[in-house]
């Protein structure tokens, strides 16, 4: 396993590394727009609706609208704006995620895309649900994607992403994303890890020992730390 990611909510509310099974995504190719200019695979799966990235793209009646507007203008009154508004549901979202409590965390994320649905954050958070929930890493890196080119994305995205490709076997396309990712997030020493890892899977070990000394200096977490043991002693780092 590599190391593990706060998914770049300040108080490190949670893990990247628990993997949900058991749910099969849908196979169909189909695109939906769900903000201006932004379009994503229609992924549907084993779940309630709520519980599922975008609603699980449910037809929604006029009433389900409706109570859409509704929470979304109540919140807004509570918080003072909109962006106050994003910032409350998701950090419920985040903290959330780190206690395992995932159709909470779902429903928070799909909460935080009816309240602005061209925020990187929420594509982010979305990506977490796909991957940790769902175990479909192949459409939370279709999220990471369109995080990466929305609106205010969050310091940690890169080096959440890059984790997913690893988990995915695709150090080649991981190890920029990472080499960014620790430019993003210097003291952040699992994605230090995660960087040492892609360097050594891409054949580079003088530089996947460079990695893994910085990622120490950083204190990563005690998974990625155990992972950076065992990093050295593979390659080996002197």
């Amino acid at each position: 396993m590599m190391g593990r990611s706060w998914f770049g909510f300040a108080s490190a509310v949670g893990a990247f590394a628990l993997i949900a099974a058991g749910f099969a995504p849908s196979a169909s190719a189909e695109t939906v727009e769900v903000a201006p200019g932004v379009q994503v695979t229609k992924r549907t799966y084993s779940a309630p609706s709520k519980d599922q990235p975008f609603f699980g793209f449910a037809d929604k009646t006029a009433a389900q609208r409706e109570e859409d507007e509704k929470f979304v203008k109540a919140l807004v009154q509570a918080t003072g704006t909109r962006e106050k508004a994003l910032d409350e549901v998701v950090k419920r979202g985040w903290r959330a995620l780190g206690s395992g409590k995932y159709p909470e965390a779902a429903l928070r994320f799909n909460q935080a895309f009816l309240v602005a649905p061209e925020q990187s954050v929420v594509y982010h958070g979305l990506a977490a649900i796909a991957q940790i929930r769902f175990n479909d890493l192949d459409f939370a890196e279709e999220l990471f994607r369109i995080a990466q080119k929305q609106p205010n994305p969050l310091k940690m995205l890169n080096a959440d992403y890059g984790r997913v490709l690893l988990l995915a076997k695709r150090p080649k396309d991981a190890q920029p994303v990472l080499e960014q990712a620790v430019k993003d997030t210097p003291d952040f020493g699992d994605a230090w890890v995660n960087l040492a890892h892609a360097r050594l899977q891409n054949g580079d070990r003088d530089a996947a020992c460079a990695a893994a000394d910085e990622a120490m200096k950083q204190r990563p977490s005690s998974n990625a730390s155990v992972d950076l043991v065992r990093l050295r002693n593979d390659a080996p780092c002197k």
